[in-house]
């Protein structure tokens, strides 16, 4: 009998009764690692990812890997070699990707709070700026006086539209994202009167989103925005960013996005591009839908409790590690990550419990009443779809208990 979701099944085999990861068992790993928690990633599972976008997409659209998904040095570089660009969001993101051996040509940052002395780095480093308001182009004019180089720039607009059934929208109504798109014009007019070097614009609605349909609506309506935008541009549109927002499943019930709609789309997309905007490169900006399923979170059992009748399970890892996976990342409604026991994969008992850390809250839950094999102490829990927004993302500092390890394999 199985414990594991059948997809994280196929993406981490089970050997002899327990999970593996590249190809080396779980508890082997761990002892690789030196201690529990960690995060591992599996080298294999991202190529495969992107020789997956490969085959569907066109071969003119441009990937690009965003770092703020998965930060480790180890990945970043390991990408450095397969994607076409990376996208930042801070100066410390830049310093992971120039670092990584990553073209300052291919590298854009983004973010809505660029602080002066970032602007400098961005602009002594030869990186895209995706400018996001009227100030950032005016500091960004004089970071570029003080290094003595006109900054590359690209307006980040914030459409009027948004990307439906995203997860997370970042595009349409008021946002702290990007210029408003009917401000564009006055942006681009104080671009040309500052004298920065003008390639293009970033379209970003939104991201997890699972539902090819309003993916390709959002890409549409981004390409009629830039060709309308580029009639105010101080210079021909070089390159345009479509965004990403290509989701990855979590929870019962969700399927996997269909890529091959969204190849087809995508190939109307290059022949419109070309008409429209002839010298545009077309970029797609993807984060989590790289790395966030080749990615798991592995923490040991320490305590078994019983309390009127229901097991909990005290890991030595949680919420301060994995906050997406303890439902306070943006969840509405708690929903369980996939989680299994990884030392008793094929255990023919099991029994209702609840996962927990060994923080004093009550928020510290990383399954709540799952149906898992039967574990004791010593056994290490595995939570899958793990490999993006999990250790960058939690509050590693809540309650000062240890930092978790990441190991790339």
């Amino acid at each position: 009998m199985s414990h594991v979701d059948p997809r994280a099944r196929s993406r981490f085999p089970v050997v002899k009764g327990e999970l593996t990861v590249g190809e080396i068992p779980l508890s082997l790993l761990a002892a690789r690692v030196g201690r529990t928690p960690f995060y591992a990633y599996d080298r294999a599972i991202i190529d495969e990812r992107v020789a997956l976008l490969r085959r569907v997409l066109p071969a003119e659209i441009e990937l690009h890997y965003a770092i703020k998904a998965n930060p480790m040095p180890a990945v970043v570089g390991f990408l450095a070699g397969r994607v076409d660009g990376m996208d930042v969001a801070s100066g410390a993101e830049l310093r992971v990707a120039l670092d990584a051996g990553v073209s300052p040509n291919e590298t854009s940052f983004a973010g809505p709070g660029k602080t002066d002395s970032e602007l400098e780095q961005a602009v002594a480093s030869g990186v895209l700026l995706n400018v996001e308001s009227l100030r950032e182009i005016q500091a960004l004019a004089a970071a570029s006086e003080r290094i003595g180089r006109a900054g590359r720039v690209a307006v980040r607009v914030n459409p009027g539209f948004e990307l439906k059934s995203a997860g997370m929208k970042m595009g349409g109504g008021p946002k702290p994202f990007g210029i408003d798109a009917e401000a564009v014009p006055s942006a681009l007019a104080a671009i040309r009167q500052c004298g920065l070097s003008f390639e293009g614009f970033h379209i970003f609605c939104g991201s997890q989103n699972l539902h090819h349909e309003a993916i390709c609506a959002a890409q549409t309506q981004a390409l009629e925005l830039a060709v309308r935008l580029a009639a105010d541009a101080p210079a021909r549109v070089t390159r345009l960013n479509l965004g990403g927002g290509f989701g990855i499943p979590y929870f019962p019930g969700e399927k996997p996005l269909d890529l091959a709609p969204i190849g087809e789309h995508m190939r109307r997309i290059v022949a419109s591009s070309r008409a429209q905007l002839p010298h545009a490169r077309l970029v797609l900006e993807l984060g989590r839908y790289l790395v966030g399923e080749a990615g798991i979170y592995v923490a040991r059992v320490v305590d078994r409790k019983v309390s009127r009748g229901e097991v909990f399970l005290v890991t030595d890892g949680g919420l301060h590690h994995h906050l997406a996976a303890s439902g306070n990342f943006g969840q509405v409604i708690r929903k369980n990550y996939p989680v299994a026991i990884g030392t008793r994969a094929s255990a023919a008992e099991d029994e209702v419990v609840s996962v927990v850390g060994p923080l004093c809250t009550p928020l510290d839950v990383i399954a709540d009443r799952m149906t898992l094999a039967r574990a004791e102490p010593g056994d290490l829990v595995v939570v899958f779809q793990s490999g993006a927004y999990g250790r960058s993302a939690s509050p590693l500092g809540f309650l000062s208990h240890p930092t978790p390890l990441e190991v790339l394999v």
